[in-house]
């Protein structure tokens, strides 16, 4: 199965005990305030994915690490580069 498959299965399942409670489409006949509280939770579950998403990428943002040998091999190649453009006749 794959990850799309998975997700798509725990959001159906999410979405139909959402609709259950929301419409009461099995007479189990739950106190109305159960509805109230169901009503807005796919706007709660938004906000909240949203927030960890933002939490997420704005963590792994500041944990991410410096390449300190790439920097200075892409450096050194800028040089030669450049260099080379210059014995070409170009004029940087």
């Amino acid at each position: 199965m794959t990850k799309l498959l998975e997700w798509l299965f725990g959001v159906s399942l999410v979405l139909a005990a959402w609709a259950v409670v929301s419409f009461d489409l099995l007479k189990l006949r739950l106190p109305q305030s159960y509805r109230e509280a169901a009503w807005p939770m796919p706007l709660y579950l938004l906000v909240s994915f949203g927030c960890y998403s933002l939490g997420t990428v704005g963590y792994r943002v500041a944990t991410f690490n410096d390449c300190d040998e790439a920097s200075a091999e892409l450096l050194g190649q800028i040089q030669e580069a450049k260099q080379d453009l210059r014995k070409k006749g170009l004029k940087i």
